[in-house]
C-alpha cells in the first residue's frame, strides 16, 4: 500500500520588476519580506478551520476503514474497495501534514504550531493501528489468486505493483496481532526524531562570535556557510567552525542519547520483522541488494587519492600552512560575482532548456510565486528541502543568501520539485511516491545542467576555474561526504547490533576514525570535529538515507553523459528515457527503474566513474591553475 512519507521533498507570476526584487531582504521579520519570497499555504487549506475539518474527515475514514477487516477474501472489488479508501485517507495525510509542518518550519518557535502537529502525529499513529490489519489479512489470499483477480479486473491495475511487493516483503509481515503491536509503537519511535528536532532548532542558541575586522557574527546555519564560503580569513573561519560545531558538543551527551535511542529503535524493528541486520531492514522496502552500500562505500575508500590530492592543491593554492576542513568552503579564486535570487532563478530555468518545452513551462510556473520560501528569518529551520503535497504540488525552502553555492542549492531543490510534478502528474496516487533511492538523481542532474550551462557563459578564467571548483566541490559534497556519513552510520548501527555501548566518547571516536580514514593526512584534524554526527539532521530523522546521495550522484553522472553526448537521435533517446524516470514516480523498484533508464548500479565500474571523474577534474584545475597569476587570488 501507499504509505505516506513526510520527506523533507501554480501561483500566478510577479509582475514587480526584477530589478526591484534582486537585493536581498536586510530583514530577518518574516512579516516584512515581500508576499512573493514566501510561502502561500492556501492550496493546501484555505486556514486553520478547514485544517480541522481535514482532521475530522481523517478520524472519520479510519474508522470506515477499520470495518473492512475481514472482507479481503470476499474477492477483488473487495481489495479495490480496501485500497482506494486507503487512498483518500493518504491524501488526506499530506494535506493535515503538510499545512502545519511547512509553518512550523518557517518559525519553530510557534508553540501552537507546533501543538498542531503533534496533533497529526496522534493521528497517524491512530491510523497506523487501525490500518495494521490490512497486509497480513491480504496476505492470506493465496498469491496464485491473487495474481487471478489482478488479471481479471482492470480497475487493480494501478495497485499491481504494490500488490505484488506486498508478497515478495511476505517473510518480513508479522501476523495481525504483532503487526498492531509495532503500529501502536510508532507514536514513541518517533519521539527520539522529535527530541531531536527540538534540541537542534527550537532550543539551540547559537554563539556570536567577533572577527578580526571587529565585527560581530550570529552563528545561525545560514551565517554560518555563507562565513565559510566568503572570509578569506583562516583565523575567522577557525573561530567560527569552533563555535558552531562547538554549539553541538555543549550538549553532546544528550544528542548521544537521542542517536543510542534511534539506532536501538532500527535494531528492535529489524529483529521484530526478522532482518540480520538494520542495514538489511533498511534497503529490503525498495528491493536494494546490500552489496550496493557495501561496493558503494568500499569503492569509495579506496578511491579518494583524488580527494586528498584535491586538498592538498586547494592548500598550495590558498598558500595556507595548514589545511582544515573548514577551508574546503572558500573559493581558491575570488569574484566579486553575487547571485541574486531572482537571477539564479532564470539561470537555472535556462539551463534546463535540452529537457525540453514542456519541462521548462513546467518548471516556470512552479517557481512563479507563492511554492518556494526564499530568505532566511528568525525562528525559520536551517537548510533546504522539497516538500510534496499530493494534489497540490511542491513546496521548496530555501534560506538563500546571494552566493554561487545558493544558487546551485536552489537548482538541486528544484530538481526535487520537478520531479515531484512530474510524478503527481503521471502517477495515481499510489505509485505517485518516488523513492528515495531515485530522488536524488533529479536534483544532481539540475545542478550539472546548471553548471554547464555557466561555463558557456563565460570566458574569464576565474570564473571558468570557480564554476570548475563547483563540480569538484559537487563530487566532494554529494559523493565523497555522503559516503563517509553513510559509512559512520553503518558502523553506529553496527555497535548496537554487537551490544556494545553507545556513548558520546563511542560516536566522537568512530566519527574522527571516518574522517582520519577518508582525507588522511591531506587536512590537519580539529577536536571539535568529533562532535560533527550531532549536527547531521539525516543520521537522526531519516537513518540509512545518505548512501543514496552518492549512489543517485552516480546515477546522475551516467545519465547527464547520455543526454549530453554523441548523436543527437542517442541525445534525444536519454532525454526521453530520463523525463519517463522522473515520470515513474514509484510505479516499480527503484533498481529497475534506473535500468530502464539506463544506469545499472549493481555494476562496480558505475561507481568507479565518479572517482575516476573527480582525478580528470583535479588534473583540469591543476593546469587551469597553473595559468593564472598569483596575484589573482
Amino acid at each position: 500500500m501507499h504509505t505516506f512519507v513526510a520527506g523533507a521533498v501554480c501561483a500566478a507570476a510577479v509582475s514587480m520588476a526584477a530589478s526591484a526584487m534582486a537585493a536581498k531582504p536586510t530583514t530577518r521579520v518574516r512579516a516584512e519580506i515581500p508576499a512573493q519570497y514566501r510561502w502561500d499555504f492556501s492550496p493546501i487549506y484555505a486556514d486553520w478551520e478547514a485544517w480541522e475539518a481535514g482532521m475530522r474527515e481523517m478520524d472519520q475514514r479510519i474508522d470506515a476503514f477499520v470495518k473492512l477487516q475481514g472482507t479481503l477474501k470476499n474477492g477483488p472489488e473487495a481489495v479495490l474497495a480496501a485500497y482506494q479508501a486507503y487512498d483518500e485517507i493518504g491524501k488526506l495525510q499530506y494535506r493535515i501534514y503538510r499545512y502545519p509542518q511547512l509553518q512550523r518550519d518557517t518559525d519553530t518557535r510557534d508553540q501552537n504550531v507546533s501543538g498542531r502537529f503533534q496533533r497529526v502525529g496522534a493521528m497517524f499513529a491512530k491510523f497506523d493501528a487501525a490500518s495494521a490489519w490490512f497486509t497480513p489479512e491480504l496476505l492470506t489470499v493465496p498469491e496464485a489468486t491473487m495474481h487471478e483477480w489482478l488479471d481479471k479486473t482492470p480497475a487493480l491495475a494501478p495497485y499491481r505493483f504494490p500488490i505484488l511487493e506486498a508478497f515478495r516483503r511476505q517473510a518480513h509481515v508479522l501476523d495481525e496481532k504483532g503487526e498492531r503491536l509495532l503500529a501502536l509503537a510508532s507514536r514513541s519511535n518517533r519521539a527520539s526524531n522529535e527530541t531531536y528536532s527540538e534540541l537542534s532548532t527550537s532550543d539551540i542558541k547559537f554563539p556570536t562570535i567577533r572577527l578580526s575586522d571587529g565585527k560581530e557574527v550570529t552563528l545561525t546555519p545560514g551565517n554560518y556557510s555563507a562565513l565559510l564560503s566568503e572570509s578569506s580569513v583562516q583565523a575567522d573561519r577557525a573561530a567560527a567552525a569552533a563555535a558552531h560545531v562547538g554549539t553541538y558538543g555543549q550538549t553532546a551527551h544528550t544528542y548521544a542519547a537521542i542517536y543510542n535511542g534511534i539506532l536501538q529503535r532500527d535494531w528492535f524493528l529489524a529483529r521484530a520483522r526478522n532482518f540480520p541486520t538494520t542495514l538489511d531492514a533498511a534497503l529490503d522496502e525498495n528491493a536494494i541488494p546490500r552489496q550496493v552500500v557495501e561496493t558503494l562505500i568500499d569503492v569509495a575508500r579506496k578511491g579518494t587519492s583524488p580527494l586528498q590530492r584535491y586538498a592538498r592543491l586547494r592548500q598550495r593554492l590558498l598558500g595556507l600552512p595548514s589545511y582544515h576542513l573548514y577551508d574546503q568552503f572558500v573559493p581558491v579564486f575570488r569574484s566579486d560575482k553575487t547571485w541574486p535570487y531572482e537571477e539564479a532563478r532564470q539561470q537555472a530555468i535556462a539551463s534546463v532548456a535540452p529537457l525540453g518545452k514542456e519541462y521548462v513551462q513546467r518548471y516556470q510556473k512552479f517557481v512563479s510565486g507563492g511554492r518556494v520560501d526564499v530568505y532566511e528569518n528568525e525562528g525559520k529551520r536551517s537548510g533546504a528541502y522539497n516538500a510534496g503535497v499530493y494534489g497540490v504540488g511542491p513546496y521548496l525552502l530555501m534560506n538563500y543568501n546571494d552566493t554561487r553555492d545558493a544558487m546551485f542549492t536552489f537548482a538541486h531543490e528544484a530538481g526535487h520539485a520537478m520531479h515531484t510534478v512530474l510524478s503527481y502528474e503521471h502517477q495515481p496516487f499510489v505509485t505517485a511516491d518516488y523513492t528515495i533511492f531515485v530522488a536524488e538523481v533529479a536534483s544532481t542532474t539540475n545542478e550539472r545542467f546548471l553548471l554547464e550551462h555557466l561555463l558557456k557563459q563565460t570566458t574569464d578564467p576565474k570564473e571558468r576555474f570557480l564554476l570548475l571548483q563547483e563540480a569538484v566541490d559537487a563530487i566532494v559534497g554529494t559523493f565523497y561526504t555522503q559516503v563517509l556519513f553513510a559509512d559512520f552510520e553503518l558502523r553506529a548501527h553496527q555497535l548496537v547490533e554487537r551490544d556494545e555501548p553507545v556513548t558520546t566518547e563511542a560516536l566522537n571516536q568512530l566519527y574522527a576514525q571516518v574522517l582520519k580514514e577518508y582525507w588522511g593526512d591531506a587536512i590537519t584534524a580539529d577536536d571539535f570535529y568529533k562532535y560533527t554526527w550531532a549536527r547531521i539532521p539525516h543520521f537522526f530523522n531519516t537513518p540509512y538515507y545518505v548512501y543514496q546521495y552518492a549512489t543517485c550522484f552516480a546515477s546522475s553522472a551516467k545519465l547527464f553523459k547520455s543526454m549530453t553526448q554523441g548523436p543527437k537521435a542517442e541525445r534525444d533517446a536519454a532525454v526521453k528515457r530520463y523525463l519517463t524516470l522522473l515520470s515513474s514516480g514509484g510505479n516499480d523498484q527503484p533498481m529497475k527503474q534506473l535500468q530502464k533508464a539506463g544506469v545499472d548500479l549493481t555494476q562496480r565500474q558505475t561507481v568507479q566513474a565518479v572517482v575516476d571523474q573527480l582525478d580528470e577534474l583535479v588534473t583540469r584545475m591543476e593546469a587551469e591553475a597553473a595559468k593564472l597569476q598569483p596575484a589573482a587570488k
